[in-house]
Protein backbone atom coordinates (compact mmCIF):
# COMPACT_ATOMS: atom_id res chain seq x y z
CA UNK A 1 0.00 0.00 0.00
CA UNK A 2 1.33 3.29 -0.88
CA UNK A 3 1.94 6.38 0.97
CA UNK A 4 -0.92 8.42 -0.86
CA UNK A 5 -3.81 5.50 -0.20
CA UNK A 6 -2.45 5.62 3.15
CA UNK A 7 -3.57 8.99 3.61
CA UNK A 8 -7.37 8.29 2.15
CA UNK A 9 -9.85 7.33 5.03
CA UNK A 10 -10.26 3.66 5.32
CA UNK A 11 -13.74 2.47 4.85
CA UNK A 12 -15.19 -1.27 5.01
CA UNK A 13 -18.13 -1.56 3.19
CA UNK A 14 -20.35 -4.92 4.55
CA UNK A 15 -22.98 -5.97 2.42
CA UNK A 16 -25.38 -8.71 3.52
CA UNK A 17 -27.81 -10.62 1.50
CA UNK A 18 -30.66 -8.41 0.94
CA UNK A 19 -32.11 -7.59 -2.44
CA UNK A 20 -30.97 -4.09 -1.93
CA UNK A 21 -27.02 -5.49 -2.52
CA UNK A 22 -27.15 -3.78 -5.74
CA UNK A 23 -27.52 -0.04 -4.87
CA UNK A 24 -24.64 -1.08 -2.52
CA UNK A 25 -22.79 -0.66 -5.75
CA UNK A 26 -23.87 3.12 -6.20
CA UNK A 27 -22.00 3.61 -2.17
CA UNK A 28 -19.54 2.26 -2.97
CA UNK A 29 -18.87 4.47 -6.28
CA UNK A 30 -19.37 7.59 -4.16
CA UNK A 31 -17.28 6.40 -1.65
CA UNK A 32 -13.89 5.57 -4.25
CA UNK A 33 -14.73 8.97 -6.35
CA UNK A 34 -14.27 10.90 -3.38
CA UNK A 35 -11.28 9.75 -2.47
CA UNK A 36 -11.96 7.42 0.20
CA UNK A 37 -9.70 3.85 0.05
CA UNK A 38 -12.87 0.95 0.40
CA UNK A 39 -12.69 -2.35 1.16
CA UNK A 40 -15.85 -4.59 0.48
CA UNK A 41 -16.66 -7.30 2.37
CA UNK A 42 -20.48 -9.21 1.37
CA UNK A 43 -21.51 -11.82 3.35
CA UNK A 44 -21.94 -15.34 1.48
CA UNK A 45 -25.54 -14.50 1.13
CA UNK A 46 -25.04 -11.11 -0.54
CA UNK A 47 -22.88 -13.03 -3.38
CA UNK A 48 -26.08 -14.41 -4.51
CA UNK A 49 -27.60 -10.41 -5.56
CA UNK A 50 -23.69 -9.27 -6.57
CA UNK A 51 -20.81 -11.73 -7.73
CA UNK A 52 -17.28 -10.52 -6.04
CA UNK A 53 -15.61 -9.25 -9.15
CA UNK A 54 -17.97 -6.85 -9.51
CA UNK A 55 -17.03 -5.67 -5.42
CA UNK A 56 -13.45 -5.97 -6.52
CA UNK A 57 -13.69 -3.85 -10.20
CA UNK A 58 -15.53 -1.33 -8.19
CA UNK A 59 -13.04 -0.85 -4.90
CA UNK A 60 -9.38 -1.78 -6.47
CA UNK A 61 -9.49 -4.83 -4.20
CA UNK A 62 -9.77 -8.29 -3.53
CA UNK A 63 -12.99 -9.46 -2.27
CA UNK A 64 -13.46 -12.18 0.75
CA UNK A 65 -16.14 -13.89 2.79
CA UNK A 66 -14.35 -16.11 4.89
CA UNK A 67 -11.92 -15.94 7.59
CA UNK A 68 -9.44 -18.18 5.81
CA UNK A 69 -8.19 -16.30 3.07
CA UNK A 70 -4.92 -14.45 3.21
CA UNK A 71 -4.35 -15.80 6.62
CA UNK A 72 -1.03 -14.57 6.85
CA UNK A 73 -2.87 -10.80 7.41
CA UNK A 74 -5.34 -11.70 9.75
CA UNK A 75 -7.98 -10.20 7.60
CA UNK A 76 -10.88 -10.86 10.25
CA UNK A 77 -8.62 -8.61 12.59
CA UNK A 78 -7.00 -6.03 10.84
CA UNK A 79 -10.05 -4.76 8.64
CA UNK A 80 -11.60 -3.59 11.67
CA UNK A 81 -8.22 -2.13 13.56
CA UNK A 82 -7.41 -0.18 10.30
CA UNK A 83 -10.70 1.45 9.44
CA UNK A 84 -11.66 4.72 9.60
CA UNK A 85 -15.17 3.58 9.52
CA UNK A 86 -17.24 1.07 8.63
CA UNK A 87 -20.51 0.58 7.29
CA UNK A 88 -22.80 -2.04 6.56
CA UNK A 89 -25.80 -1.72 3.93
CA UNK A 90 -27.56 -3.39 3.45
CA UNK A 91 -27.84 -4.53 6.94
CA UNK A 92 -30.66 -7.57 6.98
CA UNK A 93 -32.53 -8.53 10.48
CA UNK A 94 -30.03 -11.56 10.28
CA UNK A 95 -27.01 -9.46 10.39
CA UNK A 96 -28.23 -7.38 12.90
CA UNK A 97 -29.15 -10.15 14.87
CA UNK A 98 -25.34 -10.98 14.62
CA UNK A 99 -23.99 -8.21 15.14
CA UNK A 100 -26.36 -7.97 18.17
CA UNK A 101 -25.01 -10.85 20.08
CA UNK A 102 -21.59 -10.89 18.70
CA UNK A 103 -21.96 -14.04 16.80
CA UNK A 104 -18.65 -14.30 13.64
CA UNK A 105 -18.94 -16.94 11.49
CA UNK A 106 -17.84 -14.79 9.09
CA UNK A 107 -15.07 -11.94 7.92
CA UNK A 108 -17.52 -9.69 8.17
CA UNK A 109 -19.03 -10.30 11.45
CA UNK A 110 -15.34 -10.75 13.00
CA UNK A 111 -14.56 -7.35 11.46
CA UNK A 112 -17.81 -6.05 13.58
CA UNK A 113 -16.45 -7.40 16.45
CA UNK A 114 -13.06 -5.92 16.03
CA UNK A 115 -13.86 -2.57 14.74
CA UNK A 116 -12.73 0.43 16.85
CA UNK A 117 -13.92 3.11 14.81
CA UNK A 118 -17.70 4.39 14.21
CA UNK A 119 -20.33 1.47 13.21
CA UNK A 120 -23.01 2.31 10.48
CA UNK A 121 -25.45 0.05 9.63
CA UNK A 122 -28.10 1.06 6.80
CA UNK A 123 -31.17 -1.60 7.47
CA UNK A 124 -33.41 -2.67 4.64
CA UNK A 125 -36.21 -5.46 4.90
CA UNK A 126 -39.32 -5.76 4.65
CA UNK A 127 -42.01 -4.00 7.24
CA UNK A 128 -42.80 -6.80 9.41
CA UNK A 129 -39.11 -8.03 9.64
CA UNK A 130 -38.20 -3.89 10.74
CA UNK A 131 -41.40 -3.94 13.14
CA UNK A 132 -40.61 -7.19 14.36
CA UNK A 133 -39.88 -7.25 18.45
CA UNK A 134 -37.07 -9.20 18.01
CA UNK A 135 -35.40 -6.95 15.30
CA UNK A 136 -36.11 -3.55 17.44
CA UNK A 137 -34.58 -4.69 20.60
CA UNK A 138 -31.33 -5.91 18.52
CA UNK A 139 -30.97 -1.85 16.70
CA UNK A 140 -31.41 -0.58 20.62
CA UNK A 141 -28.77 -3.15 21.43
CA UNK A 142 -26.21 -1.46 19.15
CA UNK A 143 -27.46 1.80 19.90
CA UNK A 144 -26.93 1.25 23.41
CA UNK A 145 -23.39 0.69 22.62
CA UNK A 146 -22.90 3.53 20.30
CA UNK A 147 -23.69 1.86 17.08
CA UNK A 148 -25.33 4.46 14.35
CA UNK A 149 -28.38 2.36 13.07
CA UNK A 150 -29.73 4.48 10.50
CA UNK A 151 -33.49 3.79 10.12
CA UNK A 152 -35.05 2.82 6.89
CA UNK A 153 -36.82 4.31 4.72
CA UNK A 154 -40.62 4.55 3.76
CA UNK A 155 -41.87 3.38 0.01
CA UNK A 156 -41.90 0.55 -2.11
CA UNK A 157 -40.39 -2.55 -1.21
CA UNK A 158 -39.53 -6.11 -2.96
CA UNK A 159 -42.42 -7.02 -5.25
CA UNK A 160 -45.72 -5.11 -4.59
CA UNK A 161 -45.32 -4.33 -1.14
CA UNK A 162 -44.98 -1.05 0.68
CA UNK A 163 -44.01 0.53 3.86
CA UNK A 164 -41.28 0.79 6.30
CA UNK A 165 -37.96 -1.11 5.60
CA UNK A 166 -36.79 0.77 2.31
CA UNK A 167 -33.15 1.12 1.50
CA UNK A 168 -32.22 4.47 2.00
CA UNK A 169 -30.94 6.67 -1.50
CA UNK A 170 -27.12 5.85 -1.49
CA UNK A 171 -26.18 9.64 -1.94
CA UNK A 172 -27.82 10.27 1.47
CA UNK A 173 -26.35 7.11 3.03
CA UNK A 174 -23.39 8.43 2.10
CA UNK A 175 -23.31 11.96 2.83
CA UNK A 176 -24.31 10.11 6.44
CA UNK A 177 -21.45 8.64 6.82
CA UNK A 178 -19.45 11.74 5.39
CA UNK A 179 -20.54 13.67 8.51
CA UNK A 180 -19.72 10.66 10.36
CA UNK A 181 -15.86 10.44 9.00
CA UNK A 182 -15.73 14.35 9.76
CA UNK A 183 -16.38 14.11 13.17
CA UNK A 184 -13.96 11.06 14.08
CA UNK A 185 -13.79 9.78 17.01
CA UNK A 186 -16.16 12.52 18.88
CA UNK A 187 -19.04 11.02 20.91
CA UNK A 188 -22.44 10.97 19.81
CA UNK A 189 -23.65 13.99 21.74
CA UNK A 190 -26.91 13.64 21.14
CA UNK A 191 -27.40 9.86 21.15
CA UNK A 192 -30.78 9.48 22.84
CA UNK A 193 -32.12 12.89 22.13
CA UNK A 194 -35.15 13.55 20.12
CA UNK A 195 -34.88 16.84 17.61
CA UNK A 196 -37.26 18.27 15.32
CA UNK A 197 -36.08 20.62 12.61
CA UNK A 198 -38.30 22.71 10.21
CA UNK A 199 -36.77 23.26 6.48
CA UNK A 200 -37.65 24.60 3.19
CA UNK A 201 -40.14 27.61 2.21
CA UNK A 202 -43.65 27.81 3.12
CA UNK A 203 -46.27 28.75 0.01
CA UNK A 204 -49.64 30.37 0.57
CA UNK A 205 -51.76 29.76 -2.71
CA UNK A 206 -53.67 32.95 -4.43
CA UNK A 207 -55.20 30.35 -6.86
CA UNK A 208 -55.06 26.45 -8.08
CA UNK A 209 -51.88 27.77 -9.94
CA UNK A 210 -50.38 30.77 -7.88
CA UNK A 211 -48.89 31.04 -4.26
CA UNK A 212 -46.78 33.55 -2.45
CA UNK A 213 -43.22 32.00 -1.51
CA UNK A 214 -39.56 32.83 -0.38
CA UNK A 215 -36.66 31.44 -1.89
CA UNK A 216 -35.53 28.94 0.44
CA UNK A 217 -34.35 25.81 -1.20
CA UNK A 218 -34.15 24.22 2.68
CA UNK A 219 -30.41 22.78 2.48
CA UNK A 220 -29.54 24.66 5.13
CA UNK A 221 -32.41 22.72 7.39
CA UNK A 222 -31.70 19.46 5.60
CA UNK A 223 -27.52 19.80 6.37
CA UNK A 224 -29.45 20.32 10.01
CA UNK A 225 -30.99 17.31 10.13
CA UNK A 226 -28.44 15.17 8.42
CA UNK A 227 -25.78 15.96 10.91
CA UNK A 228 -27.85 15.60 13.74
CA UNK A 229 -28.94 12.08 12.70
CA UNK A 230 -24.80 11.94 12.75
CA UNK A 231 -24.24 12.72 15.88
CA UNK A 232 -26.73 10.19 17.13
CA UNK A 233 -29.95 12.16 17.65
CA UNK A 234 -33.43 10.63 16.63
CA UNK A 235 -34.36 13.39 13.88
CA UNK A 236 -37.97 14.63 12.41
CA UNK A 237 -37.83 16.53 9.51
CA UNK A 238 -40.53 18.93 8.79
CA UNK A 239 -39.99 19.58 5.05
CA UNK A 240 -42.15 22.90 3.11
CA UNK A 241 -41.34 22.19 -0.35
CA UNK A 242 -38.25 21.47 -1.02
CA UNK A 243 -37.65 18.89 -3.79
CA UNK A 244 -34.74 17.66 -1.90
CA UNK A 245 -33.76 13.66 -1.15
CA UNK A 246 -34.96 12.61 2.57
CA UNK A 247 -31.57 12.44 4.47
CA UNK A 248 -31.08 8.69 5.51
CA UNK A 249 -32.19 7.72 9.09
CA UNK A 250 -34.57 11.07 9.38
CA UNK A 251 -38.41 10.83 9.83
CA UNK A 252 -39.77 13.47 7.06
CA UNK A 253 -42.85 14.68 7.42
CA UNK A 254 -43.99 17.51 4.17
CA UNK A 255 -46.48 20.19 4.79
CA UNK A 256 -46.76 22.92 2.48
CA UNK A 257 -48.43 26.60 4.23
CA UNK A 258 -47.35 27.95 7.55
CA UNK A 259 -50.58 26.57 9.15
CA UNK A 260 -49.53 23.04 8.13
CA UNK A 261 -46.14 23.60 9.45
CA UNK A 262 -47.24 25.28 12.69
CA UNK A 263 -49.53 22.22 13.23
CA UNK A 264 -46.81 19.70 12.66
CA UNK A 265 -44.33 21.30 14.46
CA UNK A 266 -46.39 21.90 17.30
CA UNK A 267 -47.67 17.85 17.42
CA UNK A 268 -43.24 17.01 17.04
CA UNK A 269 -42.12 19.33 19.69
CA UNK A 270 -44.19 17.72 22.00
CA UNK A 271 -41.41 14.80 22.79
CA UNK A 272 -38.78 16.66 21.48
CA UNK A 273 -35.56 17.70 22.78
CA UNK A 274 -34.97 20.57 21.28
CA UNK A 275 -36.60 22.24 17.90
CA UNK A 276 -34.84 24.18 15.21
CA UNK A 277 -36.58 26.32 13.31
CA UNK A 278 -34.67 26.59 10.07
CA UNK A 279 -37.28 26.88 7.20
CA UNK A 280 -38.39 30.48 5.90
CA UNK A 281 -42.04 30.93 7.19
CA UNK A 282 -44.07 33.20 5.06
CA UNK A 283 -45.26 35.98 7.69
CA UNK A 284 -48.34 36.79 5.94
CA UNK A 285 -50.88 34.48 3.22
CA UNK A 286 -53.89 35.80 1.47
CA UNK A 287 -56.94 36.06 3.23
CA UNK A 288 -59.07 34.35 0.44
CA UNK A 289 -58.55 31.48 -1.78
CA UNK A 290 -59.77 32.13 -5.58
CA UNK A 291 -61.39 28.66 -6.58
CA UNK A 292 -60.44 29.41 -9.86
CA UNK A 293 -57.59 30.83 -11.75
CA UNK A 294 -57.37 34.89 -11.31
CA UNK A 295 -57.23 36.42 -14.52
CA UNK A 296 -56.29 39.16 -16.29
CA UNK A 297 -59.61 41.76 -17.21
CA UNK A 298 -58.42 44.19 -20.25
CA UNK A 299 -57.98 47.92 -19.14
CA UNK A 300 -58.62 47.01 -15.60
CA UNK A 301 -55.91 47.36 -12.99
CA UNK A 302 -55.98 43.38 -11.21
CA UNK A 303 -57.79 43.99 -7.77
CA UNK A 304 -55.15 44.26 -4.57
CA UNK A 305 -54.68 41.26 -2.64
CA UNK A 306 -55.43 41.42 1.45
CA UNK A 307 -53.15 39.52 3.66
CA UNK A 308 -53.94 38.36 7.08
CA UNK A 309 -50.93 37.05 9.63
CA UNK A 310 -49.45 33.75 9.76
CA UNK A 311 -48.79 31.88 13.39
CA UNK A 312 -45.56 33.29 14.68
CA UNK A 313 -44.28 29.65 15.34
CA UNK A 314 -41.00 30.27 17.05
CA UNK A 315 -42.03 32.89 19.47
CA UNK A 316 -45.11 30.43 20.12
CA UNK A 317 -42.93 27.45 20.73
CA UNK A 318 -40.76 29.36 22.54
CA UNK A 319 -43.12 30.86 25.02
CA UNK A 320 -45.05 26.91 25.70
CA UNK A 321 -42.73 24.52 26.62
CA UNK A 322 -43.62 20.62 27.24
CA UNK A 323 -40.60 20.63 29.30
CA UNK A 324 -38.34 23.24 31.01
CA UNK A 325 -35.23 21.38 29.65
CA UNK A 326 -36.58 21.94 25.74
CA UNK A 327 -34.12 24.82 23.39
CA UNK A 328 -35.48 26.42 21.02
CA UNK A 329 -33.68 27.81 18.11
CA UNK A 330 -34.42 29.90 15.41
CA UNK A 331 -33.17 31.41 12.45
CA UNK A 332 -33.35 35.27 11.24
CA UNK A 333 -32.92 35.68 7.54
CA UNK A 334 -31.49 39.93 7.20
CA UNK A 335 -30.74 42.04 4.84
CA UNK A 336 -29.28 45.11 6.77
CA UNK A 337 -28.58 46.29 10.18
CA UNK A 338 -28.18 42.30 10.71
CA UNK A 339 -26.71 41.52 14.45
CA UNK A 340 -29.04 44.74 15.62
CA UNK A 341 -32.03 43.27 14.06
CA UNK A 342 -30.94 40.00 15.29
CA UNK A 343 -30.68 40.70 18.60
CA UNK A 344 -34.48 42.13 18.74
CA UNK A 345 -35.74 39.14 17.11
CA UNK A 346 -33.91 37.03 19.81
CA UNK A 347 -35.54 39.07 22.46
CA UNK A 348 -39.09 39.59 20.65
CA UNK A 349 -39.43 35.36 19.90
CA UNK A 350 -37.97 34.25 23.23
CA UNK A 351 -36.02 31.38 21.99
CA UNK A 352 -32.57 30.08 23.03
CA UNK A 353 -30.18 30.75 20.18
CA UNK A 354 -31.10 32.71 17.16
CA UNK A 355 -28.96 31.98 13.78
CA UNK A 356 -28.82 35.29 11.71
CA UNK A 357 -27.31 35.79 8.65
CA UNK A 358 -27.68 38.02 5.58
CA UNK A 359 -29.76 37.18 2.87
CA UNK A 360 -30.60 38.33 -1.02
CA UNK A 361 -31.36 37.05 -4.10
CA UNK A 362 -27.06 36.05 -4.65
CA UNK A 363 -27.10 34.86 -0.93
CA UNK A 364 -27.45 31.85 1.06
CA UNK A 365 -30.81 31.18 -1.19
CA UNK A 366 -30.14 27.76 -2.52
CA UNK A 367 -26.41 28.01 -2.51
CA UNK A 368 -23.95 24.80 -0.51
CA UNK A 369 -22.35 27.50 2.06
CA UNK A 370 -23.19 29.66 4.15
CA UNK A 371 -22.36 32.23 6.77
CA UNK A 372 -24.00 32.94 10.29
CA UNK A 373 -23.30 34.56 14.12
CA UNK A 374 -25.28 32.51 16.93
CA UNK A 375 -26.79 34.69 19.01
CA UNK A 376 -27.58 33.31 22.67
CA UNK A 377 -30.12 33.97 25.13
CA UNK A 378 -27.56 34.08 27.88
CA UNK A 379 -25.08 36.80 25.87
CA UNK A 380 -23.22 34.67 23.66
CA UNK A 381 -22.02 35.77 20.28
CA UNK A 382 -20.49 32.67 18.08
CA UNK A 383 -19.60 33.59 14.49
CA UNK A 384 -19.42 30.56 12.02
CA UNK A 385 -17.02 31.33 8.60
CA UNK A 386 -18.19 31.33 5.05
CA UNK A 387 -18.02 27.67 4.38
CA UNK A 388 -20.38 24.15 3.80
CA UNK A 389 -23.41 24.35 5.55
CA UNK A 390 -22.92 21.16 7.25
CA UNK A 391 -20.31 23.35 9.34
CA UNK A 392 -23.15 25.20 10.21
CA UNK A 393 -25.11 22.96 11.34
CA UNK A 394 -22.09 21.19 13.27
CA UNK A 395 -21.60 24.72 14.93
CA UNK A 396 -25.23 24.83 16.24
CA UNK A 397 -25.38 21.26 17.33
CA UNK A 398 -22.53 22.06 19.41
CA UNK A 399 -24.38 24.81 21.21
CA UNK A 400 -27.51 22.78 21.92
CA UNK A 401 -25.62 19.77 23.22
CA UNK A 402 -23.52 22.00 25.68
CA UNK A 403 -26.84 23.26 26.88
CA UNK A 404 -28.68 20.41 27.05
CA UNK A 405 -25.91 18.82 28.62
Amino acid sequence: MDSETERKPRVVLGVSGGIAAYKACELLRRFTESGHDVRVVPTEAALHFVGAPTWSALSGHPVATDVWSDVHEVPHVRLGQSADLVIVAPATTDLLAKAAHGLADDLLTNTLLTARCPVVFAPAMHTEMWEHPATQENVATLRRRGALVIEPGVGRLTGADTGKGRFPDPSEIFAFCRRVLARGESPQDLAGRNVVVSAGGTREPLDPVRFLGNRSSGKQGYALARTAAARGARVTLIAANTGLPDPAGVEVIPVTTAVELREAVVAAAAEADAVVMAAAVADFRPATYAAGKIKKKDGKEPDPIELVRNPDILAEISAVRPSAGQLVVGFAAETDDVLVNGRAKLRRKGCDLLVVNEVGERKTFGAEENEAVVLGADGSETPVPYGPKEDLADTVWGLVAERLS
